[in-house]
């Protein structure tokens, strides 16, 4: 089932039964899923293989960063699975990003190939421990730039820097952004964040929400609350 929704619910569990117990309570038509590193370390293809019984379009969120020939694989592998989206790390440079884009391509695969800039949680104190000695957002702007050269379909950033990357990389250039908070949620371990609303108003394209969903009482409540600020 294709969903025309902005929406992308992070199934953030340790286990298949928990994500799939959330997934349940979904509706694959108002929203996609997205599946990390932990759920997919511990559950493998089996929880792809049951979010697409469902119906859902799965982001598959594990940020590959290693040589070209590795990641490309990677990504072949993640594709011939049937996701919607993957990503990886535009750190991990030009010729990398390359590799990926020409094996999707090569293979006549279809899914949509991203790449992370700088991870929401991270500070300009945190990039400069790393030896990148400028801020947030211009790291950001020269990521997604090299990743649009490569082939990129967008990149994830965080919506705060969403409106540079429009004209940067232009409307069509995919804004994932994680960090999306309703006005009363907490911001938890997200240092950039902002509401869906003001999000889309600044560029994104695409919303990922986990805790507001997941840890409501009703998520589908909770989801129809987004819904309904994204359309007001």
């Amino acid at each position: 089932m294709s969903s025309a929704s902005p929406l992308i619910i992070a199934l953030d569990y340790p286990s298949l039964d928990a994500a799939l117990c959330m997934a349940d309570q979904l509706d694959p038509a108002r929203c996609r899923v997205k599946v990390g590193k932990e759920l997919y370390t511990r559950s493998g293809p089996d929880v792809l293989e049951a979010l697409h019984g469902r119906g859902f379009e799965v982001f598959l969120d594990l940020k590959f960063h290693d040589i070209p020939n590795t990641v490309a694989g990677a990504v072949q592998a993640a594709a011939e699975q049937g996701v919607w989206m993957v990503n990886v790390h535009a750190s991990g440079g030009r010729r990398m990003m390359e590799a990926a884009r020409e094996r999707l391509d090569r293979h006549a695969l279809s899914t949509q190939l991203i790449a992370v800039t700088v991870l929401t949680s991270m500070s300009a104190e945190d990039l400069a421990e790393v030896g990148v000695a400028v801020s947030p957002a211009e790291q950001v702007a020269r990521l997604a730039a090299l990743a649009q050269q490569s082939g990129m379909d967008g990149v994830v950033c965080s919506a705060q820097e969403a409106t540079a990357l429009r004209d940067l990389c232009g409307e069509d250039f995919l804004k994932v952004t994680p960090g999306i908070r309703p006005a009363s949620a907490a911001a938890d371990d997200q240092r950039r964040v902002l509401t869906p609303s003001a999000a889309m108003a600044a560029g994104s394209t695409h919303l990922v929400v986990g805790r507001p969903v997941t840890q409501a009482e009703d998520p589908m409540s909770a989801l129809a609350a987004l819904e309904s600020e994204l359309a007001g």
